[in-house]
């Protein structure tokens, strides 16, 4: 006899830790729509149905270890197109973020087409349903950065150029991002592995039967990057004041937020910044989220002439970009080819020996050293 169930009440209070794999109050938020999305051609997961019953029930499996025991918090939503691509969905404010939808088709527009362009497109708006002030966004799943680790410097010097692109490409069109941080830089880097990962949990599987393995490397199979979220971005019309009332966006650190009383400054100098800042971080320095990486000294002096606490120092995303490939030309096949190692990393001889042999292959079948999509 099975288990009674009934998923309309296995929903932990709000403020109450859910337990059991109870459903979380934000959760609520997806059953509520998820037939209006399946009627616009997206299928949520099985545990956003109305009729769910947890696939753990009258098993000896934990909810942890069940792909319906996924919680997902927030805006985001992972779903399947009626033609099977998977996609992610974000459900948008229109009162509370009423630039990112216009932000973003600007950008997915055909007047904006162009390799240089790195912002991830939109692939569908869905309108609210009647009543309601959000809208969703259909948008590519993508995964983290560094989900498939770097290899080889090459690879890390092809995402510095696509970053670099792509943010001077919003700045020659007179968009700000406003919140240019690390985890708002994605990559479309699926086909690295050999099942897709979860979206919610990167290190399982999509159907929970395993965990994703790697099996390329962005040398054999280029990934492209993606500049993400336009919740504070703005387009200002040429010649109008490019000043905002600090502070915004998820890097604490800007120094001119940081002044007593800090007035308004302009958005453009802040976005330079916070991307020389991303790259201090995770590549030249490190933090509390990154450890340092061997051999990328040469990114020293433009990453501190980026990162300068005077905004009028700074370069502008067209200087960055223009010494950023010169810097890039003068890097030797050699340097291009050396693995990541972390700064206090000790390496195996035989993965280094592994590795050098592997790019002695790869160069001697031309294979360039930094991707080419």
């Amino acid at each position: 006899m099975s288990t009674p169930f009934d998923p309309q009440t296995f929903v932990a209070p709000p403020g109450v830790a859910a337990k059991d794999g109870q459903l979380i109050p934000a959760e609520l938020f997806w059953r509520k729509h998820c037939q209006y999305l399946k009627d616009h051609g997206y299928t949520l997961r099985p545990r956003y149905q109305p009729d769910w019953r947890p696939s753990w029930l009258d098993t000896s499996k934990r909810w942890t270890e069940c792909e319906d025991g996924v919680v997902a918090t927030g805006s985001l939503m992972d779903a399947s197109r009626a033609d099977g691509t998977l996609v992610m969905l974000k459900a948008i404010h229109l009162v509370r973020s009423p630039d990112e939808i216009p932000v973003g088709k600007l950008l997915s527009s055909e007047r904006l087409a162009s390799p240089r362009n790195s912002c991830i497109p939109y692939l569908e708006v869905i309108d609210p349903p009647e009543g309601s002030e959000k809208a969703f966004l259909v948008l590519p799943l993508l995964l983290g950065i560094e989900r498939a680790p770097f290899q080889t410097i090459g690879e890390v010097v092809e995402f510095f150029r696509q970053i670099f692109e792509g943010l001077e490409f919003m700045h020659e069109h007179n968009i700000a991002h406003e919140d240019c941080k690390y985890n708002n830089i994605m990559a479309d880097s699926q086909h690295l592995f050999d099942a897709p990962p979860h979206p919610f949990l990167t290190f399982m599987k999509r159907d929970f039967t395993g965990r994703p393995s790697i099996v390329a490397s962005r040398t054999i199979k280029p990934v492209k990057y993606y500049l993400i979220d336009f919740d504070l971005s703005k387009e200002y019309p040429p010649g109008a004041p490019r000043l905002e009332e600090p502070p915004w966006g998820g890097d604490k650190t800007v120094p001119e937020h940081l002044l007593p009383d800090a007035p308004p400054c302009d958005p453009f100098p802040v976005d330079v910044y916070c991307l020389g800042n991303c790259i201090r971080q995770h590549f030249l320095d490190g933090c509390i989220y990154a450890k340092a990486k061997r051999g990328f000294d040469f990114m020293r002096e433009l990453i501190d002439d980026m990162t300068n606490s005077d905004p009028k120092k700074r370069p502008q995303m067209s200087e960055a970009n223009s010494r950023l490939k010169i810097i890039i030309e003068g890097l030797s096949d050699w340097k291009l080819r050396s693995p990541i190692i972390e700064v206090d990393q000790r390496t195996k001889v035989t993965n280094l020996i592994g590795h050098w042999a592997t790019q002695l292959i790869r160069k001697a079948r031309r294979i360039p050293a930094i991707p080419k999509s």
